[in-house]
């Protein structure tokens, strides 16, 4: 059978929903899991490999549908609920009227404060999720540039399925998915320096590495972090 990059694969095929990916940079055939989608993301470095990971994931099926049910519970942005933000449990409190979301340091704990009633609620808590992580990201993303010596760059702030950040050295510009400023700032501070060190190496090269390391030490906390909470955080306003 003849696959392509982006094919999606019924669940009576492997077990599980599946997504086929191509990546150029990838060293070998690998599954991920894409909790937001329910979807398990079978990744090969080329099109002619896809048949390869495939049949690499028949042999993983128990593994993907142990994963996939090991999805956390959808975490919608409604008043009362209690929501990660910099890593630490925060209310969200609706006040009435159309105001903007807030961000406060009450005496118990931080709460976000906010007008609009249901979508609109959840749309303006959103907002500022996207406000805050531009403000962040966009901090932690210039220190690293200075750090390296290296030009600006064109940065934007979306809400990526799979990545939690892009970079493209040619155009110069970074993505990063808003849903990092629900985690620790020290690993938004590694997805910065993640993105700014392929600006030197495209690759994830012992040498892109150490670029890494350069600017944030040992980065491997982080990545186990994203690795471990990342479905938790895909989970919020969903």
């Amino acid at each position: 059978m003849q696959y392509r990059n982006g094919q999606r694969l019924p669940p009576d095929a492997l077990g599980v929903a599946a997504r086929l990916s191509v990546n150029p940079r990838a060293r070998r055939l690998s599954i991920r899991i894409d909790g937001r989608a329910g979807e398990a993301v079978l990744v090969a470095p080329s099109e002619r490999k896809l048949a390869e990971v495939v049949a690499f994931a028949r042999t993983k099926a128990a593994w993907m549908r142990e994963r996939l049910a090991e999805r956390p519970d959808s975490a919608p942005l409604e008043p009362g609920a209690v929501v990660p933000l910099y890593g630490r449990p925060t209310r969200l409190v609706a006040v009435g009227g159309a105001g903007a979301a807030r961000l406060i340091d009450g005496p118990d704990g931080p709460f976000i404060q906010s007008g609009g009633e249901g979508e609109a609620f959840a749309r303006r808590v959103e907002n500022l999720f996207k406000r805050l992580a531009r403000q962040v990201l966009l901090e932690r993303t210039e220190h690293h540039l200075r750090t390296l010596g290296q030009r600006p760059v064109k940065m934007s702030i979306a809400d990526t399925k799979s990545r939690w950040g892009s970079c493209s050295p040619h155009n110069r510009s970074i993505r990063y998915s808003w849903r990092v400023i629900l985690a620790p700032p020290a690993v938004a501070d590694y997805l910065a320096a993640h993105e700014v060190a392929h600006l030197v190496h495209a690759d994830h090269s012992p040498a892109y590495w150490s670029v890494v390391q350069r600017l944030i030490g040992d980065h491997r906390p982080y990545r186990k972090w994203l690795r471990e909470n990342g479905a938790a955080l895909h989970a919020v306003g969903r």
